[in-house]
């Protein structure tokens, strides 16, 4: 079976014309016509109605043209695919890019379960401020970038993402002798010693609303800032202060005390853990990871709770 003969039936339902379809395809009118032949006869139907001018397909010249062009794409496909494998290294390391606060933890956790459920794969990890990360995913220094997004929001600029994951931002501070916070909100008016994310990093933006809302600014007072939570959080387990962290971050700490909530139990911030890619610097490797979380998506693979 030549499939090619498909592009031929393709050029007459466009022109109407054996004639003119002949010429489309640089062949004589007869030798077309043979082509043409030559499919009703594998087919075992006719595809073409002649007694039109022009002519016209028939429904089963319709059904099948479909078909067969639909095959041939797939058929192109898979041969760019073959060709991409062929140009790529035989060990593809895929980059991925992370926030501090996602590669200390979320991240390890989430790439064994890719990889019990999707199979091994070589990586490597660069943990650096969400700006940095962007821009690396940018400009092709990494294959894919784990960031958090407010539940609910528009994606980070206009890369496409796939929900990976959940998480939350909980308030937290180091526990009394007998468990109780050290820094509690029962008394109004008193201003609590505040461990902040710089501006820099984008995750302490996702506070704002809250602090708004719940009239929490006037009563932080910030006596220390860094953009990565692991710094925050070794502050906070010391006394310093308070902190809004990844409940998977400090999960370790709450349950072997070290750290305790604190606060309203409505002071929390739902997060959604989303996977970004560069659709322009895809590549094979990159793209069946994509399609196999895509499938995933409803079920991320390493949700908090």
């Amino acid at each position: 079976m030549d499939m090619s003969l498909f592009r031929d039936l393709d050029r007459l339902r466009q022109t109407g014309n054996f004639s003119q379809a002949a010429a489309l395809g640089n062949l004589s009118q007869p030798a077309f016509s043979r082509r043409i032949k030559s499919l009703e006869n594998w087919v075992g139907a006719v595809l073409v109605d002649r007694s039109h001018q022009p002519v016209v397909l028939t429904d089963a010249g319709v059904q099948m043209l479909e078909a067969g062009l639909h095959a041939l794409a797939r058929i192109e496909h898979e041969r760019s695919q073959i060709l991409e494998a062929q140009s790529l290294p035989d060990k593809y390391v895929v980059t991925f890019g992370a926030q501090h606060s996602i590669g200390w933890r979320f991240y390890p956790a989430w790439l064994q379960a890719l990889e019990q459920a999707y199979g091994p794969i070589l990586s490597r990890l660069r943990a650096d401020d969400l700006p940095n990360c962007l821009r690396d995913l940018k400009r092709g220094d990494v294959d894919f970038v784990i960031a958090y997004q407010r539940a609910g929001t528009q994606p980070t600029e206009s890369f496409d993402s796939v929900l990976i994951g959940s998480d939350q931002l909980i308030l937290v501070c180091k526990p009394d002798v007998d468990g109780s916070p050290i820094f509690g909100f029962d008394a109004p008016g008193i201003e609590m010693p505040f461990l902040r994310f710089g501006d820099a990093a984008p995750i302490g933006q996702l506070l704002q609303p809250l602090l708004a809302e719940k009239n929490l600014i006037n009563r932080l007072r910030t006596v220390y800032e860094n953009s990565m939570a692991g710094a925050l959080r070794i502050r906070a387990r010391a006394g310093d202060g308070v902190a809004w962290l990844p409940k998977s971050l400090v999960a370790p700490d709450l349950e072997n005390g070290l750290l305790v909530f604190t606060g309203d139990p409505d002071w929390k911030i739902d997060l959604e853990i989303q996977l970004f890619r560069d659709i322009q610097r895809s590549n094979r490797a990159t793209r069946s990871i994509w399609s196999f979380l895509q499938v995933r998506q409803d079920v991320p693979l390493f949700p908090t709770d």
